[in-house]
């Protein structure tokens, strides 16, 4: 358990992907290459030595450069990547909005999604049959819930997925890249529904590109480059830091 307190900690949390060095474009050749014990790989650390305590309630946004690991981080938080070392302690229940159409079926409709993707995270249908007017009315997706969802465009899977994952109260909210898309309308109820749960008691990770959308939405902010977490302290500072490192005007804390 964590302490009081504390929903998330990690403990020199690292992760490491395995990567082949060549191609080998059948199973059989695979096969004769693992009986001679011909594969190669190569390590590829995406996350390195993470200490980090997250306390119930709070807003944390987690910037970086494309690859800095900071979706393979939330994928750790939310269980669904397991650590190559360190340790990863976690209370209450988690909704994850990770990568789109994470968790849906694109050749079935939305509303036959609402129930899959909700049974994903837990719930009962009963709960879903109770929330679905809710989660079609605050998606906005309208006549389209009816549409297989490979129709959808990219603003209306996170819509969707969106709708779903905060029809229920979680204990901790994790948001990847869904603050990008959307029209200003749709935006702006998510971060209604956001001030809400925060709120609420609510603990919410959001990772985005859009500095604007985490400079309102959080009080705190993490830093991630090359797998290790660089900074970590009130959102303005981090973010003004961080604006100039991209800027080519500052440099990483412990560089």
């Amino acid at each position: 358990m964590t302490s009081n307190g504390v929903v998330i900690e990690l403990r020199d949390v690292s992760l490491c992907y395995r990567l082949a060095k060549r191609k080998i474009p059948s199973l059989k050749e695979y096969a004769i290459h693992f009986v001679k014990g011909s594969l190669a790989y190569e390590e590829l650390w995406a996350l390195r030595d993470v200490v980090l305590s997250i306390e119930e309630g709070e807003t944390v946004g987690i910037v970086g450069r494309n690859g800095a690991g900071k979706s393979t981080l939330l994928k750790v938080i939310s269980g669904v990547l397991k650590p190559t070392r360190g340790t990863l302690r976690r209370r209450g229940w988690v909704a994850p909005i990770l990568e789109l159409g994470t968790g849906f079926d694109f050749e079935l409709t939305g509303h036959e999604n609402i129930y899959l993707n909700a049974l994903l995270l837990g719930r009962q249908r009963k709960e879903v049959d109770e929330q679905l007017d809710a989660i079609v009315e605050f998606s906005g997706l309208d006549d389209f819930v009816r549409s297989p969802i490979r129709n959808y465009s990219s603003g209306m899977l996170a819509r969707l997925g969106f709708s779903i994952a905060t029809a229920w109260k979680p204990d901790v909210l994790i948001l990847d890249e869904v603050l990008a898309v959307g029209d200003a309308r749709f935006l702006k109820r998510c971060g209604e529904r956001i001030e809400e749960f925060r709120q609420a008691g609510t603990t919410i990770l959001i990772v985005s590109h859009d500095l604007a959308a985490l400079q309102k939405n959080c009080r705190r902010c993490l830093w991630l480059e090359q797998g290790r977490l660089q900074a970590d302290g009130p959102v303005g500072e981090i973010l003004d830091r961080y604006r100039e490192f991209v800027e080519g005007t500052g440099t990483p804390p412990g560089a």
